[in-house]
């Protein structure tokens, strides 16, 4: 691989990295955040990936190195929902002490 579609290559991933750190930073604690998911892939199949394709069709990448490189962009995307489901996790926990303490207090003015 030539020195600047390496280069080229490393630029779209802190591109992508940059977009990751944006978008944890929007994840919100009620754990509605399944939108963000569907935002950041879709960024990356918008701008992302037809850059690419394009390497791949100008014979500048193989088809492994081209997958192998689009893989990478989208596991930052798993890597969001990860802390999406951290987040509804939490949310659910919070839920579940409320309700439990609802229920206590409940079964003491009996």
């Amino acid at each position: 691989m030539e020195a600047n579609v390496i280069k080229e290559l490393e630029d779209l991933k802190s591109m992508v990295l940059r977009w990751k750190r944006s978008y944890l930073g929007w994840v919100p604690d009620d754990g509605e955040g399944e939108y963000l998911l569907e935002e950041f892939s879709e960024e990356i199949s918008r701008h992302i990936s037809p850059f690419a394709n394009r390497l791949f069709q100008n014979d500048h990448l193989t088809w492994s190195e081209t997958q192998e490189f689009l893989n990478y962009c989208y596991s930052q995307v798993e890597e969001v929902r990860e802390a999406v489901e951290q987040a509804n996790s939490k949310q659910r926990e919070k839920a579940s002490e409320h309700k439990l303490v609802e229920f206590s207090s409940y079964k003491w003015r009996k």
